[in-house]
């Protein structure tokens, strides 16, 4: 039977002629004609002529103190004649970013790439360069935004990225290993990704993510990823990829998160989040029994906070939570997602199953009151231990992760090493942008605790407590 080419690619036909009467063509018949049988030939040329314009590529560069200790020692530097001090070193980033409002010349970026930064330079397609102002960084999203002083700019129009379905065609343009401008296609292959990364792997804390096949490599990261009208739909963000090159998994910051970001960046210059003060616990056929659940769907209720949004619902140690929002929860994970990307004042429906009685309650998301936590609370090899929250000042300097306040003598994480003022970036694979993510962790039972703790000089250590 012979091949019968598909009805809407009329110019399909025309070409498998060409090749079965001409055979291979020559390079000077390569070139496909503008249109075949009046039908114009596909292409993207149009869309990305009005895109790519606002696609920025960004280069930043942090100046970040090193500490010797033979520098330190007087001894060695007498001997060999060494500079006391510590010196400096110079780390550079090369991203990009997305123009998304022409008049005060936003662009929407990456917080890996411009977090930190003590130098941005913003360059647009048609070569002119200018000094970025870094107005606001999300490390939890993994958002920020920089401001460029320039005129006659061209911004992205914003999609509503909940109106993305699996399997439409998308764009991402960027600046791949620092080639300079670059654009690649694919559908989107999934939404909602969560659960990604490790704590040293520039994963966020809260995740949303539209996940493309689009090619998306290292220099992508804050480009734009739009859809075939030419609007945008997501942020690039990460990749995952044995090799560090793309496998064709990308993914992408939704726009219904980067939004709601940006604004309260602008706004305040940073994301106010909203807290239902529960402490939840993932369902185990263990705890069903104990429970006299049917099944392990949804997640139990181990802890209230006092005077939180939780508390004033109603809600109750012991209660199971079955559904969110409408939909089946299947996490901790993404009851914590909700609760990180939602703004404050927003209503989060609970389904809830108390004595074997099913009801609906709902919870309005209020401001964060606690800023710090009893490691106790969380795991009992951590009692004594007192986390807090990063200050305004060290999370616009890109830093992330939870402050150790205070640590009691004596107490297993002091004999393991753990001292005030460590940051705790991660628990096993498990990144720690701030307390709230900590807080999360309760009652999640690991068998070795192993805290990554980061130093200023870049290199982080393992803190192992029995």
């Amino acid at each position: 039977m012979p091949l019968r080419p598909f009805r809407f690619l009329p110019w399909l036909t025309a070409v498998l002629a060409a090749l079965a009467i001409g055979g291979v063509p020559t390079i000077s018949r390569a070139a496909m004609p503008p249109a075949i049988d009046g039908q114009p030939m596909p292409s993207l040329a149009p869309m990305l002529q009005r895109v790519t314009p606002a696609v920025v590529n960004i280069s930043s560069k942090k100046h970040v103190q090193v500490q010797n200790p033979y520098f330190n020692d007087p001894v060695v530097r007498q001997l060999f004649g060494l500079p006391g001090g510590s010196r400096e070193r110079v780390e550079q980033s090369l991203g990009s970013g997305v123009i998304v409002d022409a008049a005060k010349g936003y662009v929407l970026t990456n917080n890996h790439v411009v977090g930190g930064a003590d130098d941005i330079s913003v360059t647009l397609q048609d070569g002119r360069t200018f000094k970025g102002k870094r107005i606001g960084t999300d490390p939890d999203t993994d958002v920020a935004v920089v401001q460029i002083p320039a005129d006659h700019l061209q911004a992205l129009p914003l999609a509503d990225s909940n109106q993305l379905r699996v399997g439409d065609y998308v764009v991402a343009v960027g600046n791949p290993f620092g080639l300079g401008q670059t654009v690649t296609s694919g559908i989107v292959s999934a939404l909602g990704r969560s659960g990604l990364g490790s704590a040293s792997s520039g994963s966020t804390g809260f995740q949303n993510f539209i996940q493309t096949d689009a090619s998306i490599n290292p220099g992508n990261s804050g480009g734009a990823l739009v859809n075939l009208r030419g609007e945008l739909v997501g942020i690039n963000t990460m990749i995952f990829s044995p090799s560090g090159g793309n496998v064709g998994i990308g993914f992408a910051v939704p726009t219904a998160i980067t939004s709601e970001v940006m604004e309260q960046l602008l706004a305040h210059g940073k994301v106010e989040r909203g807290n239902l003060g529960l402490q939840t616990q993932a369902i185990t056929p263990r705890i069903a029994k104990l429970l006299a659940l049917n099944d392990t769907n949804g997640v139990v209720v181990t802890g209230v906070s006092a005077g939180s949004a939780a508390e004033q619902a109603g809600l109750q140690p012991g209660d199971v939570l079955t559904t969110l929002n409408g939909k089946p929860l299947h996490s901790v994970e993404e009851l914590r997602n909700t609760e990180g990307l939602l703004p404050l004042g927003s209503n989060v429906q609970l389904g809830v199953v108390r004595d074997g009685k099913s009801s609906i309650v709902n919870v309005t998301l209020s401001a964060e009151k606690l800023s710090s936590v009893d490691g106790g609370k969380l795991d009992a090899r951590l009692a004594g231990v007192i986390f807090s929250d990063l200050s305004d000042d060290q999370r616009g300097q890109g830093m992330f992760g939870a402050v150790v306040s205070s640590v009691k003598p004596n107490s297993r994480a002091a004999l393991a090493g753990l001292t005030t003022d460590d940051i705790v970036v991660g628990i096993g694979n498990q990144r720690i942008p701030s307390v709230s993510v900590l807080r999360g962790l309760a009652n999640v039972h690991l068998r070795q605790l192993v805290l990554i703790v980061a130093h200023a000089d870049g290199n982080n250590r393992y803190v192992v407590i029995n």
